[in-house]
């Protein structure tokens, strides 16, 4: 049998993987409510109050974890990159024949963009902040480099084989899939308005994608 100070030692710790599962877990649904509501009413307009509502928790608990609203605006864009690089790495590209592996980073980037429409309206608020909370960011350039060093490798494995055409700049062409997706979704209400079309119907959705493919593939193919 365990002796009395082992039992004890073994329940403190169990009580500690406890309370830092429970905190984990806060700190995610806080991340969470925040994102819905800076999504909605913007960096300015949104209150601590409202998230802490959303969450479920004291707003005490908030400024506990995340410090103040700009700390917090900066963890939600943070884990929104996190849950799209997370999604990245598992489409696997490196295991894709090079112009699938181009056309699955496609697709994935439009349908992401169409199911967390939250993504592109935090973008678009931190750019009118001018990127001031991710310049102050440690961990943004870190998400983001594993795509590129894939991106790439696919693109010098395309040229090898005499697939794609050289000197295609990674970041360049990721640049180029993102906006391609962004700018449509982003401005669809006065483009649809512009344009007299209902360019978030399915139809429109659907041909947007094949567009997009089609341009980007036709760049990045040998003639």
């Amino acid at each position: 049998m365990p002796s009395p100070s082992s039992a004890t030692a073994a329940s403190a710790a169990t009580i500690v993987e406890l309370r830092t599962r429970d905190a984990d877990r806060t700190q995610q649904e806080i991340l969470r409510a925040a994102m819905h509501e800076f999504a909605a009413s913007g960096l300015g307009g949104a209150r601590i109050d409202g998230i802490a509502e959303r969450a479920g928790v004291n707003k005490r608990l908030i400024y506990y974890y995340f410090g103040g609203k700009d700390e917090l605006f900066l963890a939600v864009l943070e884990q929104t990159y996190a849950d799209i690089r997370d999604a990245e790495r598992e489409l696997h590209l490196e295991r894709l024949s090079p112009p699938d592996a181009v056309r699955r980073l496609v697709s994935f980037t439009w349908e992401h963009y169409l199911a967390h429409p939250e993504f592109l309206t935090l973008l678009n608020s931190e750019n009118l902040h001018r990127a001031r909370h991710l310049k102050t960011s440690s961990r943004i350039r870190e998400m983001n480099s594993p795509l590129v060093q894939t991106l790439g490798e696919v693109l010098e494995r395309g040229r090898r084989e005499g697939t794609f055409r050289g000197g295609v700049d990674a970041v360049q062409l990721y640049i180029s899939i993102a906006g391609l997706a962004y700018f449509y979704l982003s401005n669809n209400h006065t483009l649809s308005t512009i344009f007299g079309r209902d360019l978030m119907a399915p139809k429109a959705l659907s041909e947007r994608l094949s567009h997009i493919t089609e341009v980007v593939m036709g760049y990045v193919l040998r003639d």
